[in-house]
């Protein structure tokens, strides 16, 4: 039977994609025993011996206390905390250094208690939930318990980099996008930074696609890979001539959904959907490709939420662009080869190197030299990855507070001149510039300017004049903050003195000679630890 024209470029697009290999994700171990806890009331009792001899079950019951021939243990109005994953759960009856307090140990949990003690969307491995009184549904957790006995291993989904992290700084809050988005609850907050539980993980691949840092990283496949052959695959179609394709995103356990193939659609396999993140979304569009589809037919409702927010901002862009919003969607797969189609460009050549925020910069920018409309600024919904800060100059001081806390280093010190300047393309949004403030002089907006030079050049924000040594006239501090010491130190009895006052308007070596030959600063213990000697503002 001969093919179409199409199907051919097809063949050998995806031939040229899948010459690209890939590397291989790490796994992470889990083993279980068949330690078997079941939490219930009197459904648990009954059910419980089911599960021998190839299962080890005892019962946490949360009813009456009759024995069911099986370990029981009785909650007994005790708090209950489930932590752990497959092979390795730990269960806490009671409330920490209480006399009453029990550890349960155990590989696997069926939670029959309504409402189920975890609530996550995403349970971790060996986790099983069931409601009482569906025949089928335990019968089925039976069959699924028994099937998880022994050594498994799973990939290890992502990659974390803390120093690319924007969760906190100097004490204060900043991003969460992941926590947010995860639906297994493996991501959990660690002061400043997170930390992500492999064993936890399920793959659904959000909170890569939500960071706006790159710090979190999918790697089942890596990007950078995954990018390159959908990249080759483009370059090959478009060498064959014909109207650009449509590229197909789509889970591992969901590409059989895909076959037969629409016309003129690339799929490309990975783990979860929503582990392609917008960066790799605007890069198939700029190297060609006529839509992007994330094909999601039983992605959990969670996954696709975490979607929302850089789905929203990449159909913002293209809108911004005269470009249909609609050429990156989330579909299901019959609605794979429908909905809008990009206008022919010419397909860029740049390879996915470089961090997330690189590789978003490039798209964009190529998108922009050939879209319809070319503004130099567009406006973003909240939680977008890029935007400005602004700055009260009537009530910043230029203590830098908010430069030393800024984790993309989009905020800077001025240099030999007091002044905070700002560069555009780093700031990620996160936040912990304004609660840093201690005047509450700073605020950001989401937005995204278009020009490369304009977001790489720092800007000033705010600058003053320095404030000279009245003693040797070396700059040392600005106006501000010494008018501000002057003007909250007024009526400290320390400062009474015409003298003493005029020790704040010095440099720390002219104010310290000073007070050594002031014997009466020295009679009232300025000298000691705690004085103002450091030329900081006092607060």
């Amino acid at each position: 039977m001969s093919t179409s024209p199409d199907e051919s470029r097809l063949r050998a697009a995806l031939e040229a994609g899948e010459a690209i290999p890939l590397s291989p994700a790490g796994v992470v171990e889990y083993r279980s025993r068949g330690r078997v806890l079941v939490i219930g009331g009197e459904e648990a009792r009954e059910f419980a011996p089911r599960l021998r001899p190839e299962l080890r079950p005892q019962v946490l019951l949360t009813g009456d206390e009759q024995e069911p021939g099986v370990p029981v243990i009785s909650l007994g109005g005790r708090e209950l905390c489930i932590e752990g994953h497959l092979g390795a759960f730990t269960v806490t009856v009671g409330e920490s250094g209480h006399p009453g307090r029990e550890v349960i140990e155990c590989d696997l949990i069926l939670d029959l208690d309504i409402p189920h003690h975890l609530q996550a969307r995403l349970p971790p491995p060996g986790y099983l939930r069931a409601v009482p009184g569906e025949p089928s549904a335990l019968d089925l957790a039976e069959t699924e318990l028994k099937g998880l006995v022994g050594r498994f291993e799973k990939a290890r989904y992502v990659d974390y980099d803390p120093a690319r992290c924007a969760h906190g700084r100097s004490g204060k809050a900043g991003c969460r996008r992941c926590l947010d988005a995860c639906p297994a609850e493996a991501i959990v907050s660690r002061g400043e930074r997170i930390q992500v539980d492999p064993y936890r993980c399920q793959g659904g691949g959000a909170c890569a696609a939500v960071c706006p840092s790159g710090a979190i990283r999918y790697t089942t496949p890596p990007l950078a890979e995954l990018g390159e052959r959908i990249r080759a695959a483009l370059r090959s179609w478009c060498e064959g001539g014909g109207d650009p394709p449509v590229v197909a995103l789509v889970s591992g356990g969901d590409r059989p959904s895909l076959d037969p193939l629409p016309g003129r659609v690339l799929p490309f396999t990975l783990e979860e959907v929503a582990g392609a993140g917008p960066e790799l979304w605007l890069a198939a569009l700029a190297w060609g490709a006529s839509a992007v589809r994330l094909v999601s037919p039983s992605c959990p409702d969670a996954i696709d939420a975490g979607l929302a927010a850089p789905l929203r901002m990449i159909g913002e862009i293209l809108d911004a662009l005269g470009l249909p919003a609609g050429c990156v969607a989330l579909v299901t797969p019959e609605r794979v080869a429908d909905g809008d189609r990009m206008p022919s460009i010419r397909p860029a050549a740049f390879a996915p190197l470089g961090d997330k925020r690189q590789l978003l910069f490039l798209a964009v920018g190529h998108l922009h030299d050939q879209a319809p409309r070319a503004p130099a600024m567009t406006e973003l919904s909240a939680g977008a990855f890029f935007g400005a800060a602004f700055v009260d100059g009537r009530r910043c001081t230029l203590c830098m507070a908010c430069a030393g806390a800024c984790p993309g280093h989009a905020l800077q010190a001025g240099g030999e001149q007091p002044a905070l300047r700002f560069i555009e393309a780093n700031c990620l949004q996160c936040g912990i510039c304004t609660r840093t403030c201690p005047e509450e002089a700073i605020w950001i907006s989401p937005r995204l300017l278009f020009d490369p030079e304009a977001r790489r050049l720092p800007r000033t924000l705010h600058e003053e004049p320095p404030f000279e040594c009245v003693a040797c006239g070396t700059p040392f501090a600005t106006r501000r903050v010494i008018e501000n010491t002057l003007r909250r130190l007024a009526a400290h009895p320390m400062f009474a003195s015409e003298r003493a006052r005029r020790r704040l308007m010095m440099c720390e070596a002219c104010r310290v000679a000073d007070i050594v030959q002031d014997r009466e600063a020295i009679s009232a213990g300025l000298a000691e630890a705690g004085s103002p000697l450091s030329g900081g503002e006092p607060r």
